[in-house]
């Protein structure tokens, strides 16, 4: 009889080598065959990673991994790190939990900086943060503009004083970073310093300064423009003003022509200059008859001699009241005399006359036409082309003048060509093959990894799992007594007696072994279940 510590190995080993261990190791074997199918198959199927955001701050870049982490959000780097780089179907799923969480800041922090402010902080250093949220919000707003990428704005506000005199106003500083290949006209730069002018008080758009990633200075384009070239403005009003005469000129002329048989060019000179005048004309003096009276002044004096009446006369004094001087004054004034003044104003003529020209008058007219030759089809179906008749020229000027304002006395010129166009040769392009679009780098990778996992998920299908289905389904080998069972049964009942009588002797010999040295026995068995 074996002890205990000898029939313990003895139950494991006979457990491993039963059907039920069998099948539990092909049951394990089969997991791990599928799991590797599935794993190649999930390697065939790499999503596809684009990206989520870039240019961003070193902190906000930890801020964004960490929320990506808290929301199982699998990610990549991009080259250099520049971006980051999630599944393409939950590109717009993080960007929105992201901006829910306020990423990225970017660096700007706006008014709900004020938000936190706690209780006991200083004058001073609410100041300071409120000129920071200021800053955050400007640069917020400027960074809205399609050309702008990012921007930082610096306010140098003085503090508030009671003395005018040591007044001083405040200025602003703005950095612009402008995507790559993109440029701010005089009008963008003019807009940016006047939506910073009216953010902050008593800031003038003087004092504000724009520079641009270069260290180009922008914010004086606008006296450049005005001293040296001409407004933008002005620019595209010429241009709007040429481009409605061409319209003008082929919409009258398409219906005789065609579309495809003229060319209409225009150009035209505007004055922007802006004039005032102001004069005062007189007209020459004319018959007092045909003049209108202003005002008539008439001043008459009358003297006549003395006849000896008693009275005195003379200039009243002492003098003239002595008898011998009263005489001497009598003798004197013995003549009659008169005087009369006569003063006439007359209105005078008087021209005020205050003119001021508009701006962009136009100077001149210039405009050229040039018209295709008539085709014509002969009786035999093949076209010809001839040229335009005087008649015809002729026809066409003069609606080529209505239409353009043509105007003689401002110099205006007009100059209508007939002649036969030449048509380019059409370039014929070969068809491109179907595959060509598809003959690139990304499309042999991804051909690749598809024929990989194939191949991959074929091999462990055919050398690992096919078998270990097929002996899962096969039926189980008959045991040594069951085919001896049969092996008697299949004989004739003569022969039947007389075999169970010959292996009698050996069948005993092999309960005996069996039960004196299983090993042996185990070894045999193991050795039919290989065949």
């Amino acid at each position: 009889m074996p002890t205990n510590s000898e029939a313990q190995p003895t139950a494991i080993k006979n457990f491993l080598q039963s059907p039920l261990a069998n099948n539990l190791a092909l049951g394990a074997g089969m997991a791990l065959v599928i799991s590797l199918i599935v794993g190649a198959w999930l390697w065939g199927q790499k999503p596809d990673y684009r990206i989520l955001l870039s240019n961003y701050s070193d902190r906000d870049g930890g801020s964004i991994i960490a929320a990506l982490q808290q929301m199982n959000i699998p990610y990549q780097f991009a080259e250099g790190g520049g971006a980051i780089l999630v599944p393409a179907e939950r590109v717009h799923d993080a960007r929105l939990k992201l901006a829910a969480q306020g990423l990225p800041k970017a660096g700007n922090v706006g008014f709900e900086l004020m938000e936190n402010q706690k209780l006991g902080v200083s004058q001073f250093l609410e100041q300071v943060n409120f000129q920071h949220a200021l800053e955050g919000e400007l640069a917020r707003s400027i960074n809205s503009i399609a050309v702008v990428q990012s921007s930082r704005v610096h306010l140098a506000i003085p503090k508030p004083t009671v003395f005018v005199r040591e007044a001083q106003k405040p200025t602003a500083s703005v950095l612009l970073n402008l995507h790559p290949g993109r440029t701010l006209d005089p009008q963008q730069v003019k807009a940016i310093v006047h939506l910073v002018s009216s953010s902050v008080p008593d800031l003038s758009s003087k004092n504000v300064t724009i520079v641009d990633d270069s260290g180009n200075l922008l914010s004086d384009q606008e006296d450049l423009g005005r001293n040296n070239r001409l407004d933008p403005n002005q620019l595209k009003y010429i241009q709007e003003i040429q481009e409605g005469i061409v319209r003008r000129v082929e919409s009258i002329l398409t219906p005789i022509l065609g579309a495809e048989n003229l060319r209409a060019e225009a150009t035209v000179e505007v004055d922007f200059s802006h004039t005032e005048q102001a004069a005062e004309k007189y007209t020459p003096n004319t018959k007092p008859e045909n003049t209108a009276k202003r005002s008539e002044h008439i001043n008459e004096s009358k003297s006549s001699d003395g006849s000896g009446d008693g009275k005195p006369e003379g200039v009243p004094g002492a003098n003239s009241n002595q008898p011998g001087q009263q005489k001497d004054a009598k003798e004197s004034s013995g003549n009659t005399s008169s005087q009369k003044e006569n003063t006439i104003n007359y209105e005078l003529d008087k021209t005020v006359r205050y003119v001021q020209e508009s701006m962009g008058t136009i100077k001149r007219l210039t405009v050229a036409v040039l018209i295709n030759n008539k085709t014509e089809i002969g009786p035999d179906g093949k076209s010809t082309t001839k040229p335009l008749t005087e008649d015809e020229k002729t026809q066409i000027t003069g609606l080529v003048k209505e239409a353009m304002g043509f105007n003689k006395d401002r110099g205006d010129s007009l100059n209508v060509t007939n002649t036969n166009f030449t048509v380019p040769t059409k370039e014929v392009i070969p068809e491109e093959p179907f595959w060509k679009p598809y003959a690139n780098i990304e499309t042999a990778k991804s051909a690749g990894q598809y024929l990989l996992s194939f191949i991959a998920m074929l091999y462990l299908f055919f050398k690992f799992l096919k078998p270990m289905l097929k002996k899962l389904t096969d039926p189980p080998l008959p045991s040594a007594a069951e085919r001896y069972n049969k092996n008697e049964t299949s004989n004739d009942d003569g022969n039947s007696n007389e075999s169970a009588r010959n292996n009698e002797p050996n069948l005993n010999d092999a309960i005996q072994l069996a039960n004196t040295n299983p090993r042996v026995v185990a070894n045999v068995v193991k050795n039919w279940v290989n065949e």
